[in-house]
């Protein structure tokens, strides 16, 4: 494989890395339904050591509106509960004593807006991370352009293939935002 072969694959793998991340955090955003990934970013300090909700509990979703969170130590449910009060889901956990229940209620208009701006913002921040790799990578076609390791007209067609990269990424976030702002806005 030649350096400028290297040079697309490599941007292709970066690209697909920031699409998967794009991915992971739109699951993270609450919908009208109980999704357990919404407490993927809840962490507890959990023997001093910042430790995620999924890792010291069970959590399974009973129906389409709850989420049971069972701590494997009943002695942590008091911080679990603190950390999701903490946090910007938005959800005030029911303590019974032997599990935690996160109701899931129905989105308002305005909260369906407001989570369809930070939807936005994360696309849009995505979007920018995705030229930053075309930035690099486009360096490097140059770089090696003027070092002979390729001629112009290569460096030309590279820097094309480069460019057709980034607009299929982009629009694939475009695609993945329409979708969750669809099942956002779905009442």
């Amino acid at each position: 494989m030649s350096d400028k072969e290297t040079v697309l694959v490599d941007l292709e793998e970066d690209m697909n890395k920031k699409i998967q991340s794009l991915k992971k955090q739109f699951l993270t955003i609450r919908t009208g339904r109980a999704n357990p990934s919404i407490l993927d970013r809840i962490e507890i300090e959990y023997y001093g050591t910042p430790t995620g909700v999924k890792h010291v509990a069970n959590i399974t979703t009973p129906d389409a509106r709850t989420i049971m969170i069972t701590p494997f130590e009943k002695n942590i449910m008091g911080l679990i509960e603190k950390a999701i009060m903490k946090s910007d889901i938005g959800i005030t956990p029911a303590n019974d004593g032997q599990a935690i229940r996160l109701t899931i209620q129905p989105l308002t208009q305005d909260r369906r807006k407001e989570l369809a701006k930070t939807l936005k913002k994360i696309a849009e921040d995505s979007k920018v991370a995705i030229r930053n790799e075309r930035r690099s990578a486009v360096d490097k076609i140059k770089k090696m352009e003027k070092d002979a390791a390729m001629t112009e007209d290569e460096s030309k067609k590279s820097q094309e293939k480069t460019q057709k990269l980034t607009d299929k990424f982009i629009a694939e976030i475009d695609k993945l935002t329409e979708a969750k702002e669809k099942e956002i806005m779905d009442i």
